[in-house]
């Protein structure tokens, strides 16, 4: 059974929209031959695309304008222009594990920002709020960070899961013995429900590549 989710987002939220995608019995392996033959085939066709296009057009590109504009209103850089950026101009990706790498690949495919838990981890309820800039967590490299003021974050009845601009927190993250994870899309105003939708499908496709016994328990857009 996917969590309970819970709107709290109102008109400061701007328009933003947040994708829901929990999948149970998985497995997490460290490297998969399927995933890396897909991840080779996604890195190829990211180099014929955009290898010979300078930055500012790779910015000016649908839906990676829209997340460049959102980063830039609060004097932040899109992450994920620079991996996009890095890929085409040659350099592998970096592997992590299958969920994780999953989530990766269609960030890069789609430019569309995710974030990803392991649901067993998650206490209660999953509440999408606008931050007030006053709450407090551990990201993945250990530090705890404020949330900005204005930016979309995910909670749980324990703390901060994510935010658009701070990232995922470390106490819920993905690692081996995942078996059910829950990965959450930032959307904001500019990026339609079947962009999400077409998104999530690709997280579920390479999933199944190394998990085909997985289940999807809530796949939405909000």
């Amino acid at each position: 059974m996917g969590p309970e989710i819970k709107n709290e987002l109102d008109e400061k939220a701007n328009g933003c929209r947040i994708g829901i995608l929990a999948v149970t019995n998985v497995t997490n392996p460290k490297t998969s031959e399927a995933l890396e033959k897909a991840k080779s085939l996604l890195e190829a066709d990211l180099r014929c695309k955009y290898a010979q296009i300078e930055r500012q057009e790779l910015r000016s590109i649908h839906p990676m304008s829209v997340y460049v504009s959102y980063y830039k209103k609060f004097g932040y850089t899109y992450h994920v222009l620079q991996q996009v950026e890095s890929v085409a101009k040659g350099k592998k990706s970096m592997s992590v594990s299958g969920l994780v790498d999953s989530m990766f690949m269609a960030e890069m495919k789609n430019m569309i920002l995710t974030a990803g838990h392991d649901l067993a981890k998650i206490s209660g309820a999953v509440s999408l709020k606008v931050a007030t800039g006053e709450e407090s967590y551990a990201c993945m490299n250990g530090r705890e960070a404020k949330t900005i003021q204005g930016d979309i974050m995910i909670t749980d009845d324990e703390s901060v899961l994510s935010s658009i601009l701070r990232g995922p927190d470390a106490r819920t993250s993905i690692d081996e013995e995942t078996e059910q994870v829950l990965y959450t899309i930032y959307a904001p105003a500019g990026i339609e429900g079947k962009e999400i939708i077409s998104h999530m499908d690709d997280i579920e496709s390479y999933v199944r590549l190394f998990s085909p016994g997985s289940n999807v328990e809530l796949k939405t857009v909000i």
